[in-house]
């Protein structure tokens, strides 16, 4: 029983794919800038001896990346050691469960609303309906009576109603146009010069997890802030809104939650 959970277990999975490949620990170590103890703590199952969870799961896409590996297998023994199963990645809203007419007394309010917009409408148009046409008075007799054209009272013409002017747009009058959406506040620019694994989330909850290659280039925009977290702070640099940042701290240090521009809210 207890070989067959090793056999399951994190370590022994990432052991065998690494001796499989001929690879050393030294030689990993060197090229993915993961300290040698941690990586000798994955293959032992130490999780005591390992950082928080995210900055594992970035050890373990190094480990499989330089083993021309997927990390997928990996990340699941790991994931299985923790107990969570199928993890929610970083950053991926929960998922809601479907509200129900009978659950959600918003939702019936609404729909009394609507009952009531649509009553309010019928009874208005019934106001607003044009009267009928009145019947027509009974013609009197007319009375035969001579009478001299000279004396019949003249009656004017009756002018034809003027039709009401439609109005003329007035082309010195410029319509106001719409401004145009504001972009993002704030623009991040990572360079990597080593080897780095770099986490960085905007204000508006997007998350970027990735392994950078050395010279590999990527940036970011967010409104207010960033927040990152760095495996390897002396192998990136760093530029924000177009001006370089300073040293994040030592090769192969670990920054945690570092806030772009700092005090950002």
């Amino acid at each position: 029983m207890e070989q067959l959970e090793a056999e399951r277990s994190l370590g022994h999975y990432l052991r065998s794919l690494r001796e499989s490949k001929g690879g050393s620990l030294e030689e990993m170590a060197r090229s993915t800038r993961v300290g040698l103890r941690h990586l000798e703590a994955l293959e032992a199952d130490k999780l005591n001896d390992l950082p928080a969870p995210v900055f594992v799961r970035g050890f373990i896409r190094a480990y499989c990346s330089f083993l021309n590996e997927p990390a997928d297998g990996a990340l699941a023994h790991y994931r299985d050691m923790l107990g969570e199963g199928e993890a929610v990645e970083p950053g991926a809203p929960a998922p809601r469960p479907a509200a129900s007419w009978s659950s959600s007394p918003v939702l019936v309010s609404l729909a009394l609303l609507a009952a009531f917009g649509v009553g309010l409408l019928a009874i208005n148009s019934v106001f607003k309906r044009p009267p009928s046409a009145p019947a027509p008075a009974a013609t009197a007799p007319a009375t035969v009576e001579a009478q001299n054209p000279a004396d019949a009272p003249t009656v004017p013409a009756e002018a034809p109603a003027a039709l009401a002017a439609a109005p003329r747009p007035d082309p010195s009058v410029q319509t106001d146009k719409p401004a145009p959406a504001a972009s993002p506040a704030q623009r991040l620019v990572v360079r990597a010069v080593e080897a780095t694994w770099i986490r960085v989330q905007t204000d508006d909850g997007r998350v970027a997890e990735e392994l950078l290659p050395p010279g590999a280039t990527r940036e970011w925009t967010s409104n207010k802030r960033f927040v990152l977290t760095v495996g390897n702070a002396g192998g990136i640099e760093l530029e924000l809104n177009g001006r370089p940042l300073a040293p994040l701290g030592a090769k192969g240090a670990v920054i945690q939650r570092l806030e772009l521009p700092e005090g950002g809210s």
